[in-house]
């Protein structure tokens, strides 16, 4: 669609295109630095006995992205097509395969303690054993121990996004009660997708594949990849347990188009074409703020709370990888931008710009 017929300025909507264009990521492309240090060790300070790269890892492209207005592309630069790793996205593609477990009544309460449907020592004892799908969800589990040979611990003190300070990234800390304490932890959202897999007694990129991608025809060529250390044995099938993200490898990769059909659907409240792929009960739950961190749904961010921008919808969401990569909606004018490889503190840039260009 015309960017004028879609109701933006053609100028000022190539503005923030060229914007995006402008600010690429300063992560080299081969996602290792000259010395070989993987990219995610170095952003995140990592150091220590878990900092094994123990999934696949591909070059990335350029910057990529595109623009939907009323589910059609009103700007779109870069392979939009290629299947690059994107990182902490999937962790909002979980959530929705949660969602699809609460559907089909494999979650019977978010509320529940996993451990009451899901017989497994990782979910047992007095700590772990209070632990509640919500709490896994919203990032507040305070869930203890090691799965795939990386340990909690490894994420640890914690931070993310402009300003964040790693110095004490890995410490051990004392724990909180499950529910009490927010902390952005790579090994306790792997800790979800291993109690989705225990659920659902398949691989996850499947039921994505069968429940999701195909209903909003995405292209054949995304893949979801885990951990040489992640295959577990469930009723006799060898099955990779797959991560919410790259941090030491694997993860979802996928192109800017796929994703762009993915946040058409959730800003759509989980309808496609007159199917509900997901029940709008869930998405409302999962762009709920979190009672730890007031701008975090069911692994989405959301624009209100203490991040909440002037000029901003607070109806808008995204989806957020390192890298960085951009999944952003605004339900309210059916606007969808996805965003590949710019960097992260010029997305606020880009998002001003997009939302100046409305006519």
């Amino acid at each position: 669609m015309a960017p004028a017929e879609a109701g933006f300025d053609a100028g000022r909507l190539g503005e923030a295109v060229t914007f995006a264009q402008g600010h690429e990521s300063p992560w080299p492309r081969s996602l290792y630095y000259p010395d070989g240090s993987y990219v995610g060790n170095v952003e995140w300070n990592e150091t220590g006995p878990w900092t094994e790269i123990v999934g696949p890892v591909r070059e990335r492209g350029g910057p990529a992205g595109l623009i939907l207005k009323g589910g059609r592309i009103v700007a779109e630069w870069g392979d939009t097509g290629r299947t690059d790793m994107t990182f902490s996205i999937a962790k909002s593609y979980l959530s929705v395969l949660a969602g699809i477990a609460f559907d089909d009544g494999l979650i019977r309460d978010v509320e529940e303690p996993i451990g009451k449907s899901v017989d497994d020592p990782a979910f047992a004892g007095p700590h772990n054993g209070q632990i509640t799908w919500r709490h896994l969800l919203q990032q507040s589990s305070e869930w203890q121990g090691e799965i795939f040979g990386k340990s909690d611990q490894v994420d640890h003190n914690r931070q993310i996004g402009p300003g964040a300070d790693n110095s004490r990234k890995g410490q051990r800390r004392e724990l909180r009660d499950p529910g009490s304490f927010y902390e952005y932890n790579d090994v306790r959202v792997n800790v979800l997708a291993y109690a989705l897999l225990q659920l659902f007694r398949r691989p996850l990129p499947e039921v994505l594949r069968e429940r999701i991608m195909d209903p909003v025809g995405a292209s054949p060529d995304w893949r979801w990849e885990g951990y040489s250390s992640s295959f577990v044995e469930i009723d006799g099938r060898r099955i990779q347990s797959v991560p919410g993200g790259g941090h030491w490898g694997g993860g979802l990769f996928i192109g800017a188009r796929d994703h762009a059909r993915f946040g058409l659907l959730i800003g759509r409240k989980g309808e496609w074409n007159g199917r509900q792929l997901v029940s709008r009960n869930w998405i409302e739950r999962s762009l709920t703020p979190s009672p730890t961190l007031g701008n975090y749904g069911y692994l989405w961010w959301l624009a209100r709370g203490p991040a909440a921008r002037p000029g901003v919808p607070q109806t808008a969401f995204s989806a957020l990888g390192a890298g960085s990569n951009v999944i952003w909606v605004e339900p309210e004018r059916d606007i969808v931008a996805v965003l590949r490889w710019i960097e992260g503190a010029s997305t606020e840039g880009f998002i001003d710009r997009l939302l100046a260009a409305q006519a």
